[in-house]
């Protein structure tokens, strides 16, 4: 069964911005935490924003504090990032994950996430 599925990728200008979607699962849904993690070419995949579903507290790795937005739309099971000021450095495949019984100190961590989505590519270029 597919728990989560990522939209909203593409090309876009450095200093320009993209919002993605993340569509998830009644089981996802169901969880505690829903993140995003990107990973570039070469790289490991590290951990970008995430958010609790009961009260919105997020979380985000300091390279996209003040440039990406995490939210959610409950009713609907939606999971949105807003990334603005984008740069090349941004560039990557981004995966929506969702955990279950993740806690704050594994918030970070893509080891607290029991579903992946299957990545949609983000790139920055001019």
């Amino acid at each position: 069964q597919e728990h989560l599925v990522e939209s909203g990728g593409g090309l876009a200008q450095p200093g320009g911005s993209l919002r993605l979607s993340c569509g998830a699962s009644e089981r996802a849904a169901s969880g505690r935490v829903m993140g995003w993690f990107r990973q570039a070419p070469g790289k490991e995949r590290e951990f970008v924003a995430a958010i609790r579903w009961n009260g919105g507290t997020t979380y985000y790795a300091d390279s996209v504090k003040g440039r990406f937005t995490i939210s959610r739309d409950r009713a609907r099971k939606m999971v949105f990032l807003q990334m603005n000021s984008l740069s090349p450095e941004d560039t990557a495949a981004y995966y929506c994950a969702a955990g279950l019984r993740t806690i704050t100190a594994e918030t970070s961590n893509s080891r607290g996430y029991d579903y992946w989505g299957q990545g949609t590519q983000v790139t920055v270029s001019s």
